[in-house]
């Protein structure tokens, strides 16, 4: 099978050498041209997973519009130099994917190419419509896309994909602020009503004498102050999907009523006799163990067995804390996309987030970068500029090896290649390997000496992920993406 392929256009010599040497060592084939008008450049386009541009051209403009012409269903990304004093111009970032700082570090690079590869229609997905310039709004798509490369959220990813075609009711737990309705809402987004509605109610911030009125619906007159009849909740979301958040802080008599619409299909307006039929798609959420709430009679069990069809548990933000290098970057692109401000996190600081224990999960993280950006307006912020909460943990980091270097062939060996030296660095020396007379795939060599040794260290360890990591000497965040890497079990 062919190495999916890369398209760079840019004039500058020196990075496009260096970009090819580690998109090579990542195996991925490189197409460079110096110019988009070179004879034959975007041809074969089923083998190209995305169209770099090497930034500082003087008809940059110019460039990105005609490879968006020639390439419209594939991602154009920037390639800009770390140290360039003028932003990124509105007009330009509009025509982005993605702006990638070079010389990148590994964890840019890897969330880039995962981001990429989410995309529909990206790895001969044919089911869903693929990649559309013109119909992907960078903000909705920040807001709605599971960002994260964890085996948590990968499992998350992987029931979403199972249940998207059925019509199953879905109930999706976990704590407050891991971001249950943007579950609801991808899972919305890939499924056969994706062009339908999707409305939401929060079941737990409404009064419960106007919970059957915000779901159903009223005539005129049904009650004081009913002056006009209103569509409910219900009629709104018919052919689309209904997201009922927080279910478990439903009144118990309003629990009863959507019991019998969940069964039958059909409700009354209130004030009304007349029998309106619905075909929705039911999503349920809750903070709540509901199967506590049962044995504390405040929630009826028909109704949870009702809901519980096809269940998705969301992981807290501490179980995830590889993601949040990720996470911290899609909510700063956020900001910039809504013209709040922007800022930077220096590594040591992330470094000091992810060993945070987050009981606000992705909420309390969104809110500290907000926060950030408005103290340190287009700064840098290092862990001294970090509430004092989160310094408590910078003193962890001094024992830490460095999370990542840069990629770049001028200065000394990849993040990948120190890492596995890290791991081959034990308190017993191992032997020379002797090379055979045949050869070898070094390859391949290192990659099953690197795997075996993980292993080692977690049946030493009892499987405990942070007793390996120390095992080996490197971070536990890095053991874990190479356990998701090698697909080894904890």
């Amino acid at each position: 099978m062919a190495l999916p392929r890369i398209l760079l256009i840019d004039d500058h010599s020196a990075r496009c050498q260096q970009f090819t040497t580690v998109m090579e060592f990542l195996e991925y084939r490189v197409t460079c041209a110096a110019t988009v008008d070179e004879p034959g450049l975007f041809d074969d386009l089923d083998e190209v997973l995305a169209v770099f541009i090497g930034d500082g051209n003087d008809r940059q403009a110019a460039i990105l519009k005609t490879a968006a012409e020639k390439a419209p269903d594939r991602p154009l990304v920037l390639l800009r130099e770390r140290d360039a004093a003028q932003p990124v111009a509105s007009a330009i970032r509009k025509m982005l994917f993605e702006v990638l700082q070079w010389p990148a570090v590994y964890a840019d690079v890897f969330a880039l190419f995962q981001n990429i590869k989410a995309l529909p229609g990206v790895n001969g997905d044919r089911r869903r419509p693929g990649f559309d310039r013109r119909r992907t709004d960078r903000r909705e798509g920040g807001v709605f896309r599971l960002v994260g490369n964890s085996r948590a959220i990968e499992k998350t990813r992987r029931l979403i994909d199972q249940v998207a075609d059925s019509d199953a009711t879905v109930l999706i737990l976990g704590e407050s602020g891991t971001g249950k309705e943007v579950i609801a809402r991808c899972l919305h987004r890939i499924s056969p009503r994706r062009d339908k509605p999707f409305v939401p109610i929060n079941c737990g911030a409404i009064p419960g004498e106007l919970l059957e009125s915000e779901l159903f619906g009223h005539d005129k007159g049904a009650f004081t102050g009913a002056l006009t009849s209103r569509q409910g909740r219900f009629e709104l979301a018919n052919g689309g999907t209904l997201f009922l958040d927080e279910i478990g802080d439903m009144p118990m008599a309003m629990q009863v009523k959507l019991l019998r619409v969940l069964q039958e299909r059909t409700f009354e307006r209130v004030g009304s006799n007349k029998t309106i039929q619905c075909d929705i798609r039911v999503m349920a959420a809750t903070h709540r163990n509901l199967e506590d709430e049962i044995k504390e009679n405040r929630f009826r069990e028909d109704l949870f067995y009702r809901l519980n069809v096809f269940p998705i548990e969301v992981p807290a933000l501490r179980d995830r804390v590889e993601d949040i290098p990720l996470l911290v970057k899609d909510l700063i692109k956020k900001m910039e996309a809504g013209n709040r401000g922007t800022v930077t996190l220096t590594e040591p600081a992330l470094r000091v987030l992810m060993q945070y224990p987050w009981p606000g999960n992705i909420r309390e993280l969104a809110n500290l970068i907000e926060r950030l950006a408005i103290l340190n307006p287009d700064s840098t912020v290092d862990v001294q500029a970090l509430p004092e909460k989160f310094r408590q943990y910078g003193a962890f980091e001094d024992a830490l090896p460095e999370r990542d270097e840069i990629l770049t062939t001028q200065q000394g060996p990849s993040s990948a290649i120190r890492e596995l030296t890290e791991v081959m660095s034990l308190e017993q020396p191992l032997p020379a390997p002797q090379l055979p007379e045949q050869g070898i795939d070094l390859k391949e060599y290192l990659s099953d000496m690197e795997s075996d040794l993980i292993s080692q260290a977690l049946d030493e360890c009892n499987g405990v992920v942070a007793h390996a990591a120390k095992r080996l000497n490197m971070r536990r965040t890095t053991l874990v993406e190479k356990l998701r890497k090698y697909d080894l079990q904890r």
